[in-house]
């Protein structure tokens, strides 16, 4: 794969409507593959969703940067997995200067004061949540979505985050109303599962 420059609508954060439910779907995406286009589907189909912005973020400060592609080849190749018209691939956070998830977050509340979002994330990622910086601040300004991944259905019984935030969790049958619910408020969603993971398609033998 050759990077080349991003588009300029990619930097730019997507539009939403006053009133608008949003899923807020962020990571490297080193590659997009099925697992995440399916956490995207059910994400837009339980939480009741009118846009999930597909956030390619610059890189992860958790991870190394040594196999990361080029921000506009993880772009094309989200696009390409991306089927719903109410999903928005976005680069915009590369505008912004920053990597952190929290300082993003703010960002977008701030600018779109008028519009109902929700955190998404793969339950494989719950794990190392509280890892993440003032990963506080994030659970208290939006609510947050968790969804199921292979190996990682009992992660958020045990991991630091759950535990946390065990007071603030919602059942997964009201999960069509987490984006009304003030923050801290999460879900876990239970659904259908793709093996599939980045580490894996990068350690395949290139073709």
């Amino acid at each position: 794969m050759t990077g080349g420059e991003v588009a300029r609508k990619y930097l730019t954060m997507p539009y939403a409507e006053r009133g608008m439910a949003v899923g807020l779907f962020g990571g490297s995406f080193n590659p997009p593959h099925e697992g995440h286009r399916l956490v995207a589907e059910i994400a837009l189909r339980r939480l009741g969703l009118d846009q999930l912005w597909w956030m390619v973020t610059p890189g992860n400060p958790l991870k190394s940067r040594s196999e990361l592609a080029s921000l506009s080849d993880r772009i094309a190749m989200c696009e390409n997995i991306a089927r719903d018209p109410r999903i928005k691939v976005t680069a915009f956070e590369q505008s912004l200067d920053t990597s952190y998830t929290a300082e993003t977050l703010a960002f977008v509340k701030a600018h779109n004061p008028h519009v109902r979002f929700i955190w998404v994330m793969g339950a494989d990622s719950l794990k190392t949540f509280h890892r993440w910086q003032h990963w506080q601040k994030i659970a208290a300004t939006f609510p947050i979505a968790v969804i199921d991944r292979p190996g990682s259905t009992l992660s958020f019984l045990s991991s630091k985050t759950a535990r946390a935030l065990s007071r603030y969790r919602v059942d997964e049958d009201d999960a069509g109303t987490l984006w009304k619910r003030r923050p801290p408020a999460w879900t876990f969603i239970h659904g259908p599962r793709s093996a599939m993971s980045s580490t894996a398609l990068r350690a395949r033998p290139a073709e």
